[in-house]
C-alpha cells in the first residue's frame, strides 16, 4: 500500500508544519520573561508556559492525526473533525491561555478562558472522530 495525502490533510499539515516558526518565536519570549526582561506576575508566567506547551504538542498531535486519518481514509465530516479538531484545539487553547492572561499585573483569568474550554471540547471532538474512524477503516 502507497501512502498519498488527502488535499485536505496536504494544506493542513503544510500550515501546521509552517506554524511551529510561531512557537519557536513563543519559547524564546518565554525566554526573555523567565530572565525578567518582560514583568509578568506568576499567575501570567504560568498561563505563559501554559499556552506554549499546549502549541506545541496540539500541533505536534495534529499533524500526527492528519497521517492517521489519511491512512485510515476517513472522509466527510468525520475526516474534517479528525484532521482538523486537534489543529483548533491548538489555536483555541494556547491563545487562551495568552489572552485570559493579557494586561498589567493581572493575577486572575480574564473571561477569555472560556476559549481554552472551547478548545478542550475541539480537541475531544478530533480525537473522538479520529479514534472511531480509524477503528472503522
Amino acid at each position: 500500500m502507497q501512502f498519498e495525502f488527502t488535499d485536505a490533510g496536504r494544506i493542513l499539515a503544510g500550515i501546521a508544519l509552517l506554524s511551529i516558526v510561531t512557537i519557536e518565536v513563543g519559547g524564546w519570549f518565554l525566554t526573555k520573561i523567565v530572565r525578567g526582561d518582560v514583568p509578568m506576575t506568576p499567575f501570567q508566567q504560568a498561563f505563559a508556559r501554559a499556552g506554549h506547551a499546549h502549541a506545541g504538542v496540539l500541533v505536534t498531535l495534529g499533524l500526527v492525526g492528519i497521517l492517521y486519518a489519511d491512512l485510515a481514509r476517513i472522509d466527510g465530516v468525520l475526516g474534517w473533525l479528525s484532521r482538523g479538531g486537534v489543529l483548533a484545539a491548538a489555536i483555541l487553547m494556547s491563545g487562551g491561555f495568552f489572552a485570559a492572561s493579557a494586561g498589567k499585573g493581572r493575577t486572575a483569568p480574564s473571561k477569555a478562558i472560556v476559549m481554552v474550554w472551547i478548545g478542550a471540547l475541539s480537541l475531544a471532538a478530533g480525537v473522538l472522530s479520529l479514534g472511531v474512524g480509524v477503528l472503522g477503516s
